[in-house]
């Protein structure tokens, strides 16, 4: 037990680690036949997948002990640009079980070595995906639990919602491990892709006919897709109590973003997201071990662009790149640039420090990406608390990190049609919900918001709406772009 909970704080995010077999990310010239040619060069069984940015293609080889050969032959090809590792990527850690000495030392030492009385999966526990539904059951009135998320007051939300509570035409991707598509406070949310509703020319629901209606290369993408399992069924798959203290995963993250950026509002159930009425598209390429890939990440990305959401939520990333790779991650470089070029927002996670303490991804050697690239469409958050302080873990930067928003004991929605602030508590010990992950929704919300009113503005002019209205701070100020927290009131007269 002791060596398991070792081996998770020491391995803080599921960061830059080739895959133990041969996987690789090759970027081929504009040619059309080098797609051929590449194919033709592989060992025989080798697996070729066009991830449909920027010419990257993705090369598997059953053989592991065939990867390095493979590599050195292909950067010798004049079709081939660059070769990378298919970079792994995660959920960034959660601090406050990091930090949480009293926890560890339980851990480490069981009184009477007797099983831990942890509670089960604060998820579904299931490893069945549900149907996803049609529509919810609607519902008005205000929002009961309101009143215990202290960030709409601390971002002056409701007097945002003055101007707007959000126009359904606007599509925030949530980029996770995927989101409870069944919640009471989401499912009327959810981004319904209209390629895929109605009838087919047989009479057959479009929905469940599979078939690729809208030929997008996804066949039933109702409401996302799921990259992990490469079906249509984006659920928001979590890992046991046990499994969250001593080795880490993924305890239902997704959706608590969803929540923040846009639980349905005035609906009589739970709570309000930032931007309560606009659409929430669901895509995984995190698994329920918190884990991912670069290759999928950027196949997210496409989607998300291809499909139309304007603004990508990403609570995600790695603590610094390879040093013995001069290109680092230049594949999920060149995801974000992409977007870029689509017109889209990318709002993205500033990282939450090495052992659960914040640095400057300005001058550290292993600065938390994809949020501190410098492609202009990123804005990347940290975490403050209920007093404005910046999170002990959230990482901060002058140069590289843009504004503050809420990101300490945040209520939002969870697994199972539950809301809450705490991810798991025993021992008197409560590992809250706490991050730059929990940040990060927030603004993806209020530009979400903005977009709402303001739908004719580009991608650039929400950025700066949102930077230029902040409450500047003693607490952010040097700390970073802005030196300020998210202002969604300021931000709509802006």
């Amino acid at each position: 037990m002791k060596t398991q909970l070792v081996a998770f704080i020491t391995t803080l995010l599921f960061a830059n680690v080739a895959f133990a077999g041969s996987d690789y990310l090759i970027k081929l010239d504009k040619d059309p036949t080098s797609a051929a040619y590449l194919q033709a060069t592989l060992p025989e069984g080798a697996i070729v997948e066009d991830l449909g940015i920027a010419n990257w293609h993705r090369v598997q080889v059953p053989d592991s002990t065939q990867g390095e050969a493979m590599l050195q032959s292909l950067q010798a090809k004049s079709f081939v640009k660059m070769t990378q590792k298919n970079y792994k990527l995660g959920l960034f850690a959660n601090p406050s079980l990091v930090q949480n000495q009293a926890l560890q030392a339980l851990i480490a030492n069981p009184q009477n070595d007797s099983p831990f009385p942890i509670p089960d999966n604060p998820g579904s526990g299931s490893s069945d995906n549900p149907d996803i539904p049609t529509s919810g059951s609607g519902g008005s009135g205000a929002d009961p639990l309101f009143n215990r998320q202290w960030g709409m007051d601390q971002a002056n939300v409701r007097q945002a919602w003055q101007n707007t509570k959000g126009s359904s035409e606007i599509v925030v991707a949530v980029i996770d491990t995927g989101v409870d598509y069944t919640h009471e406070d989401l499912v009327d949310n959810l981004w319904r892709n209209p390629g895929e509703t109605g009838r087919d020319a047989q009479g057959r629901d479009k929905a469940t006919n599979g078939i690729d209606d809208d030929q997008n290369g996804y066949v039933d993408d109702t409401i996302g897709w799921d990259f992990v399992t490469n079906d249509n069924k984006p659920y928001d798959l979590s890992v046991s109590g046990l499994e969250i203290i001593t080795t880490g995963g993924n305890p239902g993250h997704g959706t608590h973003c969803a929540g923040n950026v846009a639980a349905r509002g005035d609906n009589g159930k739970g709570i309000a997201g930032v931007a309560p009425n606009v659409r929430i598209m669901s895509l995984r390429f995190l698994s329920e071990k918190g884990q991912g890939t670069t290759a999928d990440a950027i196949k997210a990305v496409r989607y998300a662009v291809d499909n139309g959401a304007q603004i990508l939520s990403n609570s995600w990333g790695s603590v610094g790149e390879d040093p013995n790779d001069r290109e680092g991650n230049q594949a999920l470089r060149d995801a974000v640039t992409h977007s870029m070029n689509q017109g889209t927002l990318f709002v993205a996670a500033a990282g939450n420090g090495k052992q659960g303490r914040g640095y400057d991804n300005d001058s550290d050697s292993q600065p938390a990406y994809p949020a501190s690239y410098q492609m202009e469409n990123i804005i990347s958050v940290a975490a403050i608390d209920v007093n404005g302080n910046l999170g002990s873990f959230s990482n901060w930067g002058r140069r590289t990190v843009d504004i503050g928003a809420p990101g300490v004991a945040v209520f939002s929605t969870t697994v199972g049609d539950k809301y809450d602030d705490t991810v798991i508590e025993f021992f008197g010990q409560k590992i809250t919900w706490d991050g730059t992950s929990m940040a990060t929704p927030h603004v993806a919300g209020a530009a979400a918001l903005y977009w709402s009113a303001y739908p004719n503005k580009t991608w650039r002019e929400v950025k700066s709406a949102i930077l230029n209205s902040v409450q500047t701070t003693n607490q952010l100020s040097g700390k970073t772009v802005s030196g300020g927290q998210l202002d969604a009131s300021a931000m709509m007269n802006n």
